[in-house]
């Protein structure tokens, strides 16, 4: 598992320029598709079927008829067989393509904006409802054409249905994915990649013309399930467990802190958070106040107001090693520091000691947890439970496995979320892409896994600019603790239609600047810890969201999108599928 850093945890078309010759205009009442009907039409039946049938048709026989009237290329290269190759017929062979390079661009930027339009022309439709329940109607007021006036005419209903509206925008997707295909063939040919101009498209987002997402912008946001499973949260009376969070850094501790609450709820016991003493200082950057407020019952408490209640005698009446190797987690270090704060300790008991053996945490079920760890003693610990594999998808999903009435229980304080979304306002807005690029200690951290998660930055940047393309974000908001000689060559290479796309990080604290006053104000700034969980925040809140794989940071960015209903069908890892093209050898 990873360790962090103080910054991040420690987890931590462009197409050829050419002089267009003035063309006469194509005429637009060939080309137009009409969603509605002319005032001097009358009905949307069959008439109306056949001429958006016809639309198509005659868009595909436009591309067909382009693509053959101007792939010169290969006619030139036929005719230079029989002694036509002279260096004027070249250029004029090279004019040829790119005119048709031009015109199949200006066809594909229409193509484009019709397919936006016709988006947002869709109608709400419930996600149980069929694609094929929405006909396209005409939207002209004065049409008449509806079975009942159709009846009162004395006119016969349409035989035949209108033409779906997803038949029609899956036909035109085709013609854009054809169009594209053309282009790439004429490109090949002067040794130059193929490009997305779906950028230029002002009123919509495509993104990715071969992803097949029919109906949506590719990097929709994605739904929540409709149904949890979860348990209720019911603690008896003067019975706590103690969360002790010892493995690697906030991230990690999170992690085991929710697990905690997991098995506090099946156990019936108030969660005591650790002394700052011990451990971070957890109020300093999430909402505990929240959490107890989502259950409108008190079921976590400060390690300082138990404490109190208790008149500082305090003990663990019971420590039940999850953990069996080593026992609880909790070496010679932490049970001093745990005396320190007055605790009493116990023997250490393992619940497993068969788990020694054992290099993989056994998987466990709720059945397990109750059967080894329920008894009638007043504080019960079970050490860090950071690996413990115990309903994983259960614990893990969005929401989490608790019944409660909010989005998340674990999310950043008041204070930190106030000042992401100032940071957001001042510099971002409410479209960028947000990306988690772990650099510290994770060469060797990834190497020595299985599949290297450790990309050269050129690579990296190819990846992130695929991302780019599917999207109209302007900005790129970067957490990192990389080097600036990294993070300066990733910017230099992430560019799209020759514009760099700005890698926005946090800047230094300025008294000029007023976005992250709250977090000074109250004593909370040039807090590493509050710094992470800030770039978190900002992070979660992103249209879209690229994180590093391995990495307990990322994790938790994820954790949150699910649970605020921020994350995107584009969220990925970074080169997510890919192994880094070049890899060091090992020590």
């Amino acid at each position: 598992m990873e360790r962090a850093s103080s910054s991040d945890e420690d987890d931590g078309e462009t197409l050829i320029a050419q002089n267009e010759r003035k063309r006469q205009p194509l005429r637009s009442d060939i080309l137009s598709f009409e969603i509605g009907e002319p005032p001097d039409r009358k009905g949307c039946g069959f008439r109306s079927s056949r001429k958006y049938v016809f639309a198509v048709c005659l868009c595909l026989l436009l591309v067909v008829v382009i693509y053959f009237s101007v792939d010169t290329r290969r006619l030139f290269h036929g005719a230079s067989a029989v002694g036509v190759g002279s260096p004027v017929e070249d250029d004029r062979m090279r004019e040829a393509e790119l005119r048709a390079l031009n015109l199949l661009r200006h066809q594909q930027v229409g193509l484009l904006r019709l397919w936006n339009r016709t988006s947002a022309a869709s109608p709400v439709r419930s996600s149980d409802s069929p694609a094929s329940s929405v006909p396209i109607v005409a939207s002209n007021s004065t049409s008449n054409s509806t079975p009942s006036a159709a009846r009162n005419r004395g006119e016969p209903l349409n035989p035949q249905p209108s033409i779906l509206l997803e038949e029609f925008r899956s036909g035109l997707l085709e013609q854009i994915k054809l169009n594209q295909q053309i282009q790439k063939a004429l490109l090949s040919s002067h040794g130059l990649l193929a490009v997305n101009t779906s950028a230029e498209v002002a009123d919509g987002n495509v993104g990715d013309l071969l992803a097949g997402y029919v109906g949506a912008d590719l990097c929709r946001k994605v739904d929540k399930p409709r149904g949890r499973r979860t348990v209720e949260w019911h603690p008896k009376k003067n019975r706590y467990l103690l969360a002790i969070c010892v493995s690697g850094q906030m991230s990690n501790h999170l992690i085991c802190l929710q697990k905690h609450m997991f098995f506090a709820a099946i156990l019936d016991r108030i969660l005591i958070l650790p002394s700052p003493k011990f451990d971070y200082q957890y109020d300093r950057v999430i909402d505990i106040d929240h959490i107890n407020q989502c259950f409108d019952r008190k079921v976590v408490i400060s390690f300082e107001e138990f404490s109190e209640s208790k008149k500082n005698k305090i003990q663990i009446n019971r420590f039940i090693c999850y953990m069996a190797s080593p026992p609880c987690f909790v070496d010679e270090e932490h049970a001093k520091r745990l005396k320190d704060l007055g605790l009493s300790l116990p023997k250490l008991e393992a619940a497993w000691p068969e788990d020694a053996k054992l290099t993989q945490p056994k998987k466990r079920v709720v059945g397990d947890i109750t059967g080894k760890f329920s008894c009638n003693d007043e504080v019960l610990a079970v050490g860090d439970i950071f690996y413990a594999d115990v309903e994983e998808e259960w614990v893990m999903q969005p929401g989490g496995p608790l019944t409660h009435q909010c989005e998340t229980l674990i999310q950043p304080s008041h204070l930190v979320l106030l000042t992401a979304q100032r940071f957001v306002q001042t510099f971002l807005g409410n479209n960028y892409i947000a990306v988690h690029f772990r650099r510290h200690g994770f060469l060797q951290f990834c190497n020595a896994k299985e599949e290297s998660c450790f990309f050269p930055v050129p690579q990296a940047a190819e990846c992130i600019l695929r991302v780019v393309e599917k999207t109209n974000a302007p900005v790129i908001y970067l957490s990192t603790d990389a080097a600036a000689s990294e993070t300066d060559l990733l910017q230099s290479l992430v560019a799209s239609n020759n514009r760099p796309i700005p890698m926005i990080k946090r800047p230094a604290h300025s008294s000029t600047e007023k976005w992250d006053a709250l977090l000074y104000r109250n004593h909370l700034g040039e807090d590493s810890q509050v710094e992470a969980i800030l770039d978190k925040t900002i992070c979660a809140m992103a249209s879209v969201f690229i994180g590093s794989s391995g990495s307990t940071f990322t994790d938790d960015i994820f954790r949150l999108r699910k649970d605020w209903g921020f994350a995107s069908v584009c969220d990925e890892n970074l080169c997510s599928g890919e192994q880094p093209n070049f890899i060091a050898s090992k020590e």
